[in-house]
């Protein structure tokens, strides 16, 4: 069995009232993450503490909260008034911590199910969305970090370009599988409105409904857009459920065919806006 699970953003309690109501044994099940790990909620350095435990039965995305958390430790980055990072930067062991996270991927399949914290964008297949991701990956663990997390903030270049170098190359395939909602037929990143698809703005699509999406037919879990709430299609599964807003945390459990919706409520760590 696997467990596909939406953004926890530091809520730990929900996270363990629903691997129990999932029934999740370690030893015989594989949990995936959709990215957003920390902040917001209450208990970012435990939410890690209990992931890290379940070593290789649990795989994880990172979103774009995570890599605030690593901007800001390094000193690219300002903390927001709304974070609640403290714990994880005040940790003995932060550097432990830091460490994990960089070694997360962009992207993974499990199971066949291409696993992204946002979305993937027209242009890609999920074999390029995956090489795309690793070559994030490679930076993020090696000793240039700090150089990209400086240069990773920003919206352009706004269109795929497989001629893309070098950090023009690496943020837009950050803002792709951290950011994405929005996207014109011709692949251009929207990465403004954060609102629903009532919110659609003028002649752009939710990136999974682009025409011509190149990864169209592969199944794809996603995170990230929580005004979106539950998407539950069959090749396509949005989980962000707005846990951290006083939400549900929503998990589907996929054993072969078979495909069963979980849900926990969570109490309002933050409120909108």
């Amino acid at each position: 069995m696997i467990l596909l699970i939406g953004d926890l953003q530091g809520c730990c309690d929900p996270l363990d009232r629903l691997l129990d109501e999932a029934g999740f044994s370690p030893s015989r099940d594989r949990l995936v993450v959709l990215g957003d790990l920390v902040n917001r909620g209450p208990a970012s350095l435990r939410v890690l503490q209990r992931l890290a435990a379940l070593g290789a039965s649990a795989r994880c995305v990172l979103g774009n909260h995570d890599l605030h958390l690593l901007a800001v430790a390094h000193g690219v980055r300002q903390a927001h008034r709304s974070d609640t990072l403290q714990q994880v930067l005040d940790a003995p062991d932060r550097a432990h911590w830091l460490d994990w996270l960089c070694h997360q991927p962009l992207a993974l399949m499990e199971h066949g199910w291409l696993c992204v914290h946002a979305g993937v964008p027209p242009a890609w297949d999920a074999a390029q969305t995956l090489a795309l991701a690793g070559e994030v990956s490679m930076v993020l663990a090696g000793p240039d970090l700090p150089a990209f997390l400086a240069t990773m903030y920003g919206n352009e270049p706004a269109r795929w370009d497989e001629r893309l170098q070098g950090a023009d190359r690496l943020r837009f395939i950050v803002n792709a599988l951290t950011r994405i909602r929005f996207c014109a037929e011709d692949g251009t990143l929207e990465l403004q409105t954060k609102e629903g698809l009532e919110a659609t703005p003028a002649g752009l699509h939710p990136w999974f409904d682009t025409p011509g999406r190149r990864s169209a037919g592969q199944a794809i879990a996603f995170g990230h857009w929580s005004t979106l709430g539950l998407v539950n299609r069959p090749d396509l599964l949005g989980l962000d459920t707005g846990c951290v807003w006083g939400g549900r945390l929503s998990a589907v459990r996929v054993d072969g065919e078979r495909r069963e919706l979980i849900q926990v409520a969570c109490p309002q760590a933050q409120a909108p806006g």
